[in-house]
């Protein structure tokens, strides 16, 4: 018997029972192998997020696209992410995930190809958009892993996921300004929907079959959204951290291009595409957050990572605007040296904030795996939003000095609002 509309959305925000949580398909056991092919499947299909920005030029005149339009190119990519978090990836607890994530991945694949045909710059827009809406897929395959690893594993599984993803982000502009400053714009987004295209068949042929236990019909599967958020307390802690984190990581990345295109540095994009590489190194400590969190020393992993992204901060603040009395003019090789070390630092603990975010709430509902995942990279991504355009601000009034302000503001944050989260918790237990 069918359960009445208003209840449903609570009946499906309910707690699971503990013991369906670490179970998975039988014989889907996440390896090490399939690990690493997650990992390299979203490092992959996120780089169709964020590598329009260096292209916006290059597409922007051969589609005869007016200045104040050209923003568009770098932003509805991620506009079209936000709309596909919250109308596609709900279907994952609704619909048979392997064929979701088939479906969803040729779908961009195809977009991607419209995209490098286009002769239209309304046509390029349209497909870009739709390619970042289904690039959504990303956060279907996070949680899809999640599920095949036992318990004690959770944090490792996600957080080896998330290395790829974030290597993906941070490696996404170099890529592009190589292939398009070598083969062109409409070759990059050729390769990237051959890429998808591939790796939807690869994916078809790996997964399991894992259909949800949900039986709402989808616009309820949407009305349960607000319900999660509103009930689900670790939910809107560990996305108001990530937010907070993610404004410090968009504030710094926002703006270091222009800081090295000025003296003393004075580097080019094969410069800056070399620093980038050089910061991403930063990730490779997400499978360690994740091992940790499953260790029990969550807590600490989180003081700690919070910490390093206030030194960070600090020392970009040093290395670039010559706080605590040092010239970068004057030592411009150590300068370049500390910035590199600060990106590097500054991603660790972002990443590991977000890894161990990443295993907390996939800890919380079984059957809402999928949505809990697409409200808390939806916040995530707002808070990043928010970093970039007060980062912009920043740097127009006050050069990089106001970008690292801005950084620490939300590195602080994250700091302050972790601890009295962390003393209140204590507190009611």
């Amino acid at each position: 018997m069918n359960q009445p509309a208003d209840t449903c959305p609570r009946s499906l925000a309910a707690t699971s029972p503990p013991q369906p949580q670490s179970a998975a398909p039988p014989g889907a056991a996440l390896s090490t192998p399939l690990t690493l092919f997650f990992a390299a499947a979203v490092g992959v299909i996120v780089v169709n997020l964020t590598a329009a920005q260096p292209l916006t030029g290059p597409v922007s005149r051969a589609l005869d696209l007016p200045p104040e339009l050209a923003g568009l190119i770098a932003m509805l990519p991620q506009l079209g992410y936000a709309a596909g978090l919250l109308l596609l990836v709900p279907l994952c607890d609704l619909l048979e995930n392997r064929r979701l994530i088939f479906r969803t991945l040729v779908c961009c694949a195809v977009l991607l190809a419209l995209s490098s045909f286009a002769r239209s710059g309304w046509m390029f827009l349209a497909s870009v958009f739709m390619a970042g809406a289904t690039s959504s897929v990303i956060q279907m395959l996070v949680p899809m892993a999640a599920s095949m690893a036992p318990e004690s594993r959770r944090g490792r599984a996600v957080g080896n996921v998330m290395s790829g993803l974030m290597l993906g982000i941070l490696l996404s502009r170099p890529l592009a300004s190589v292939i398009a400053g070598t083969f062109g714009w409409r070759a990059f987004y050729g390769i990237e929907a051959f890429a998808d295209a591939l790796l939807a068949v690869v994916l078809y042929v790996q997964l399991p079959s894992h259909a949800p236990q949900a039986t709402a019909r989808y616009p309820e599967l949407l009305r349960s959204l607000w319900t999660l958020l509103r009930t689900e307390p670790v939910l809107q802690r560990r996305a108001a951290l990530a937010a907070l984190a993610l404004g410090a990581f968009s504030a710094f990345w926002t703006a270091i291009a222009l800081r090295l295109a000025q003296p003393p540095f004075s580097l080019g994009m094969q410069g800056v595409a070399a620093f980038a590489l050089a910061g991403a190194t930063g990730a490779i400590v997400t499978p360690l957050a994740g091992y940790l969190g499953d260790r029990g020393a969550g807590r600490a992993t989180q003081i700690v990572a919070h910490l390093v992204m206030i030194a960070a901060v600090l020392v970009l603040g040093v290395a670039g605007a010559g706080w605590g009395g040092f010239s970068p003019t004057a030592h411009p090789v150590a300068a370049l040296a500390l910035l590199v070390a600060g990106a590097a630092a500054l991603d660790a603990g972002v990443i590991a904030d977000q890894t161990l975010g990443r295993r907390a709430i996939n800890l919380i509902n079984p059957a809402a795996r999928g949505r809990l995942n697409a409200l808390f990279v939806g916040i995530f991504f707002v808070g990043g939003a928010i970093g970039a355009a007060l980062s912009g601000v920043a740097w127009a009034k006050a050069g990089w000095s106001g970008v690292c302000a801005v950084a620490l503001g939300f590195a602080v944050a994250v700091f302050l609002f972790g601890f009295t989260d962390r003393a209140a918790q204590a507190g009611r237990q």
